[in-house]
């Protein structure tokens, strides 16, 4: 860490100090202002942290980061000593990015299964660890796939034979939250504060990533589905026969529901038993995947009103990729914002990731009209 952060960060330690020792002695004016000087000195070492780490990461150039957390004897019970203690010593050589300390992989692992348990979009995805903040990747679309040409021997090779690959560039993007806890949960077992930390980072991730996901999905141009003729057309015509045996139909619980009413001409129900389908239904040989309301929204025509409710057939995994980074960083403060006045702590959690659509024809848009 820089001269200059150091010195940041032993003034904002210093008059931490004297900020508490003014409230013990009941000076609650001469604490809050020397409280507003500690909020711009944080600000200001978070602006220059912010700057040196870019300035680092261009020196580096995309050399993968070094693993920020010093594995202890217990490493669990050291992190959630330094929330209790409001990371007072975290901010220095070895950190997060932004003067946070990264998450321990045991509690990264919980908070990764929470935020897959339900709900989760990135499980209908591609998601691929990163270790820098940007990058490309070369790949070949399965739609380009041709296969060789017949070469006679001794024969030049011709440019038929090149493959045609597709460049797709990343940019890992930082999101970040807060979360105000009482100081009382501070006090309290270890467990009860992982466990508290686990909820609010998994859920707020899963949040995050679906919105991020269904963004990109929503890039895509809709087909209306009218009828199960139309559905048909979907399946047998518009996806890529290339993408048939690893595609799957996702559909939120309003288009679920109009699907489960489709019968053939025979008046069997088209939804069919599969052991295989995460929902026990397969249509016409695909797999179902039933996302909620919540996270896969009808979109809602502006000047009629009327819903549409999705239908997107086709492999998601080789249509979208995630780049993560796979860590989370925590910082915790008494000071920022009103923490300081309502005895609280605030608790800023940070994560890097980027979603980009790798290849459009792996899927279809649909859209049913609702009655």
């Amino acid at each position: 860490m820089p001269k200059e952060l150091r010195e940041l960060l032993e003034q904002i330690q210093n008059k931490k100090e004297e900020a508490r020792k003014l409230l013990a002695e009941n000076k609650i004016e001469e604490a809050k202002k020397l409280k507003e000087e500690i909020v711009a000195l944080q600000e200001k070492f978070d602006i220059a942290k912010e700057l040196y780490e870019e300035q680092k990461q261009t020196i580096e150039d995309k050399e993968p980061l070094k693993p920020t957390v010093q594995v202890k004897e217990n490493e669990v019970e050291a992190f959630v000593n330094h929330i209790r203690t409001r990371f007072r010593n975290a901010m220095k050589e070895g950190t997060g990015e932004d003067g946070g300390y990264t998450v321990p992989q045991d509690i990264q692992t919980r908070i990764n299964e929470l935020r897959e348990s339900k709900d989760a979009l990135q499980n209908l995805i591609t998601v691929e660890p990163v270790t820098t903040l940007s990058g490309s990747r070369v790949f070949k679309k399965r739609s380009q796939q041709a296969g060789f040409v017949e070469v006679a021997e001794g024969a030049t090779i011709g440019e038929k034979a090149t493959p045609q690959f597709t460049l797709l560039q990343y940019q890992v993007k930082k999101y970040a939250g807060f979360f105000r806890v009482t100081n009382e949960l501070l006090k309290d077992s270890t467990e009860a504060i992982v466990n508290t930390l686990i909820r609010w980072i998994g859920d707020e991730s899963r949040v995050t990533r679906n919105g991020l996901i269904i963004n990109v999905l929503n890039t895509k141009a809709k087909t209306a589905i009218a009828d199960l003729d139309a559905l048909k057309q979907v399946v047998n015509v518009q996806l890529d026969p290339v993408f048939r045996s690893t595609s799957s139909v996702v559909v939120n619980q309003d288009a679920y529901n109009w699907l489960d009413t489709l019968k053939d001409q025979n008046g069997q129900y088209l939804l069919q038993p599969s052991i295989s389908s995460p929902t026990g239904r397969q249509l016409l040989g695909l797999p179902v995947v039933i996302v909620s309301n919540k996270v896969l929204a009808n979109r809602v025509d502006g000047d009629t009103g009327a819903q549409f409710a999705p239908i997107i057939v086709g492999d998601l995994k080789e249509a979208v990729v995630m780049f993560d980074r796979q860590r989370t960083e925590i910082m915790s403060s008494d000071v920022a914002m009103d923490a300081f006045e309502t005895d609280a702590t605030l608790w800023r959690a940070i994560e890097r990731m980027d979603v980009k659509m790798r290849d459009d024809e792996a899927f279809v848009f649909g859209e049913v009209q609702l009655a």
